[in-house]
């Protein structure tokens, strides 16, 4: 059989700053002249704030690919003014995952890894609670049971950032964890947070959220996945879908339907984010198809 050539990675670069005439030609002619070939590029410019953004991806020719990426950082802030993220499609990102007690995300997301549908590797599932363990070691991830309670949630936190050190991830995903994270906690995890939650909450907060929905007759049901900052679920938004339902709906049913629409949603903010087709600007994201 003939030997199989597995291609060159593709460069991605993610770019923002000052909208002005013949950017566009600027980036893609630097690309040009440094030997390289675009396969694909997308912009998108805030009219209100004048700001242009892109996401171009783009084959380095003989160049080594490291170094054109580096050089293309340095050039957007030194000739166009812009702020550049940059990284290789043969990236592995390493990806945590904190769970509670609900399954269905985690259950999901273990699939589509081993599936090979995101550009990374899940490297550790870590839990406030034991009860996953099972579902995460059968697949041959690590699972870590750090327990918290009211009266250390400091200690706890600390305790979760020395095992998730030893992983060193690249993002973090809050596949239903049922805790707030503290400012203290973002700051020093080291890498974003995506989270994942029912829509319903703005209106709906607290214990048994479909429940509530059920008893005030609502039309449409949702999920919505953000980064996690500091103010609680106000972090920007990278994913939203709804569905609709009837009267007819029981709990158990809409229960069910927002499980499957959480699933959807994060598994696509989680692949988008892998894919470097995100970027974040003040609190809302500019999402590349």
């Amino acid at each position: 059989m003939p030997e199989r050539i597995t291609p060159a990675p593709s460069l991605v670069a993610l770019l923002s700053g000052p909208d002005r005439p013949g950017i566009v030609a600027e980036i893609s002619g630097w690309i040009f002249d440094n030997g390289g070939n675009i396969i694909h590029a997308d912009q998108h410019r805030d009219h209100l704030n004048n700001v242009f953004f892109q996401r171009v991806e783009w084959a380095p020719g003989n160049n080594e690919p490291n170094r054109m990426l580096d050089d293309l950082v340095k050039t957007a802030a030194r000739e166009w003014q812009m702020h550049a993220r940059a990284a290789l499609s043969s990236d592995c990102p390493k990806v945590a995952v904190m769970v509670s007690r609900a399954p269905h995300c985690l259950q999901d997301l273990l699939l589509r890894f081993k599936a090979g549908e995101f550009p990374g590797e899940l490297a550790c599932v870590l839990s406030n609670h034991p009860d996953l363990r099972e579902i995460a070691e059968r697949d041959g991830i690590p699972f870590h049971h750090v327990p918290i309670s009211p009266e250390d949630k400091p200690g706890a936190e600390k305790r979760q950032r020395e095992v998730l050190s030893a992983y060193s991830p690249n993002l973090i995903i809050l596949a239903r964890y049922m805790q707030i994270l503290s400012e203290d906690f973002l700051d020093l995890c080291g890498c974003p947070v995506i989270n994942i939650h029912h829509s319903s909450l703005p209106a709906f907060a607290g214990a048994k959220p479909y429940h509530q929905a059920y008893q005030r007759g609502v039309k449409i049901i949702g999920a919505t996945a953000h980064y996690v900052t500091g103010d609680l679920d106000a972090g920007p938004i990278i994913h939203q879908d709804v569905a609709r339902i009837s009267h007819r709906r029981s709990v158990k049913e809409m229960i069910r339907n927002g499980r499957d629409l959480e699933k959807l949603v994060l598994s696509a903010a989680t692949r988008w984010h892998l894919e470097n087709r995100v970027l974040v600007y003040g609190n809302k994201t500019i999402v590349f198809d």
